[in-house]
């Protein structure tokens, strides 16, 4: 009789601003799942993203330890991944290479989902087991002629949510639509720390509202006046100031935090429950932004929208989720998907690359083919309205 195929023990590290997100699966068989909630007054020890790095590695290897997962028995480890340059969706090896480009110091808006890609170089060092990023916050699809802004310095690019927004996207169409993913287009809200709306037509992510492009959300800035932006920065830092405390403004102290000092959307509406008419004016204007972002994204396709979809921690909100459906249900059907799927989809992602069903990309082969983001998906042909 025949044994059976050992099965692979993958770590899989989710790492965001306030919280490490780590799971453990055998195959697709979730062993251990644990959310380490980080409070501001942890995170206010550390001046700089890279800071964590030891305090992070130590609260994912004590979690591990603790619910009784050795880290000698892993056998792979995929991390949601860091602010790496423009590249297709999937699997991409984590290596030095990689390291060396997500930690640069010209990069000012770090994002702390790298720390999950140091942490998995770092087993991959020690244990020789394989590590990549999968869907990672780079991924860009962008279709040329949403790139272009009046400022030719300054084109647009795609960054943010692609994993737990495209993971749901095929979701939705597999299990909802009862239909392949690349013949469906959806407008997918990740609502959570940091937000971000994509468009996705035929398997393609062709557009999108980046989180300092328009709604705010507890800890980002959102869209503003740029001449006012502009204004600001002189008026407040001063002509000397760095541009890693003007970042930090707008990509970490704004939002709900800059507002009511909290972060805490839960805290946000017990607020407005015992009365607080700013913080509802507040967490109203929030809402109303992501719902005209939406609204946005649903001309790229003339309103030919198979979903509307709301996930991220916030959409668990169904105050919040409430005034935005109302708001956009006359463009699509709104499918509320609150969390993230995100750590079955990057444990999936690890294990077709395990099994040989999907390629492990190579960074260095797409740090040198990406010249620039606004070449890099020119094969992509800009929709176009069927006729009727």
């Amino acid at each position: 009789m025949a044994s059976e195929a050992k099965k692979e023990r993958i770590l899989v590290l989710n790492l965001g601003s306030t919280s490490s997100k780590i799971a453990v699966y055998d195959d697709t068989e979730e062993v251990f799942k644990e959310t380490i909630r980080h409070t501001q007054e942890e995170m206010a020890q550390f001046s700089d993203i890279l800071d964590q790095f030891s305090f992070r590695n130590e609260k994912v290897r004590n979690a591990l330890e603790s619910n009784g997962i050795g880290v000698d028995t892993l056998t792979a480890v995929c991390s949601r991944g860091g602010n790496i340059i423009a590249c297709p969706h999937g699997a991409i090896g984590i290596d030095q290479e990689m390291i060396d480009y997500l930690t640069r110091p010209e990069d000012t808006a770090k994002h702390a989902s790298l720390l999950g890609s140091m942490i998995a170089f770092d087993l991959h060092k020690e244990f020789g087991i394989p590590a990549c990023i999968y869907d990672a916050i780079g991924t860009d699809e962008m279709q040329p002629i949403a790139r272009v802004t009046g400022l030719p310095e300054i084109p647009r690019f795609t960054v943010g949510h692609t994993l737990n927004t495209r993971a749901m996207a095929i979701k939705c169409a597999e299990e909802v639509l009862k239909k392949p993913f690349d013949e469906c287009t959806f407008i997918v809200a990740h609502l959570g720390g940091g937000s971000s709306i994509r468009l996705y037509h035929k398997g393609v992510n062709i557009d999108c509202v980046n989180d300092d492009e328009g709604n705010f959300s507890p800890e980002r800035g959102g869209g503003c006046s740029g001449k006012e932006l502009v204004k600001l920065c002189f008026k407040e830092f001063g002509e000397g100031a760095g541009e890693k405390t003007v970042m930090k403004k707008i990509h970490g102290n704004g939002g709900l935090k800059a507002h009511l000092g909290t972060t805490d959307a839960i805290e946000v509406e017990k607020r407005i429950e015992s009365g607080d008419k700013y913080a509802k004016v507040v967490y109203d204007a929030m809402a109303y932004r992501v719902a005209k972002d939406i609204g946005t994204l649903a001309v790229p396709v003339a309103g030919k929208v198979d979903r509307i979809i709301l996930t991220g921690g916030i959409a668990y909100s169904k105050y919040l989720t409430a005034q935005i459906a109302e708001k956009v249900d006359w463009i699509a059907p709104v499918e509320m998907m609150p969390g993230e799927y995100e750590m079955e989809a990057l444990a999936g992602g690890a294990l077709r690359v395990l099994r040989g069903e999907e390629e492990l990309q190579d960074f260095g082969k797409i740090k040198a083919s990406a010249v620039d983001r606004i070449r890099i998906c020119e094969g992509v042909e800009p929709y176009t309205v069927p006729e009727n």
